[in-house]
């Protein structure tokens, strides 16, 4: 059973940073693709950042240059460093990977999710 766990969200004053992570275990899994996503009240989920196996990287437009998604892979572990936050950045932050597991076939995995609440 694979399993995505996050950490890291809280509370944060606007212009602060904040670092999530999120640790894979379980499998066979090997990741592909990892990404965050973030759903605020109301809104529908979307794409705050993703990085493949080559580690390229790719951005929502409206986090770009101030978040960093980076992956260790010996910890099987997927990082968002989240700088200059700002409160429209408060959501729940999930964490995604899709990869190859049992019997080579492609399989897709989310967290629980993690609060961010940025205030003003």
């Amino acid at each position: 059973q694979v399993q995505l766990v996050e950490s890291g969200g809280g509370l944060v004053q606007a212009g602060g940073s904040l670092r999530l992570s999120c640790v894979v275990s379980g499998g066979p899994f090997s990741i592909n693709r990892a990404a965050w996503y973030r759903q605020a009240p109301e809104q529908e989920r979307e794409l705050v950042a993703a990085i493949i196996s080559g580690g390229s990287t790719m951005y929502g437009d409206s986090v770009k240059g101030r978040f960093t998604i980076s992956r260790d892979n010996a910890k099987n572990t997927v990082y968002l460093q989240m700088n200059s936050l700002k409160p429209e950045d408060t959501a729940v932050y999930y964490c995604n990977a899709d990869g190859f597991g049992m019997a080579g076939l492609m399989y897709d995995y989310w967290g629980q999710g993690t609060q961010v609440t940025v205030s003003s």
